[in-house]
């Protein structure tokens, strides 16, 4: 068996999400790979400042509603395949990512999303075992089902995500607090 190369080697442990999509690949492509669109299909991202696009080396901020802001650095650009990126807030700790879309015919394609998640790393396996598999894991495979559901809302339905549409999200996006409108 083959090692993944650089940091990729020393975690054994990705999380990830497929779906399979009622689009064409070609329209897939088109989404993922434009400038600023994440808010049409992220429903955590309250903004997608681009930095630099497109191809390799290609950079843009997600502003999630939790007010997190992470950089994204794009690594890899596979034209009509997908990008390989890094992600983390600036100046700090970044995990890799994966997107690749694969054809399914001619009205349907499928999205494959990997994170390589780096938070854990400067612990000894058997100590950042236990955070992943029961933090780590279920709430970023939570994060990306939230995703590729709202890729496929936006390119099924036709209309932007609405933030928390699939539920809210603890790091990225939480519950929508409802105003007291009334006084006493």
């Amino acid at each position: 068996m083959a090692q993944e190369p650089g940091v990729l080697q020393d975690f054994k442990w990705p999380v990830g999400t497929s779906r399979t999509i009622a689009t064409p690949a070609s329209r897939m492509w088109e989404v993922i790979s434009s400038p600023g669109l994440m808010p049409l299909y992220h429903p955590f991202c309250k903004e997608n400042r681009v930095l630099h696009w497109p191809g390799p080396g290609s950079c843009d901020e997600i502003h999630y509603f939790s007010g997190w802001v992470l950089q994204r650095h794009i690594t890899d650009w596979i034209d009509g395949v997908g990008l390989d990126l890094e992600i983390g807030r600036s100046g700090g700790q970044r995990s890799t990512v994966s997107w690749r879309i694969a054809d399914r015919g001619e009205r349907r394609s499928e999205i494959f999303i990997t994170v390589y998640p780096q938070a854990l790393q400067h612990l000894p396996v058997f100590t950042r075992w236990f955070p992943h598999v029961l933090s780590v894991r279920p709430r970023m495979t939570r994060y990306l089902e939230s995703v590729v559901k709202g890729l496929e809302w936006f390119l099924t339905a036709g209309e932007p995500v609405k933030r928390n549409q699939f539920g809210a999200h603890p790091w990225f996006s939480p519950p929508i607090q409802a105003s007291s409108g009334g006084s006493s």
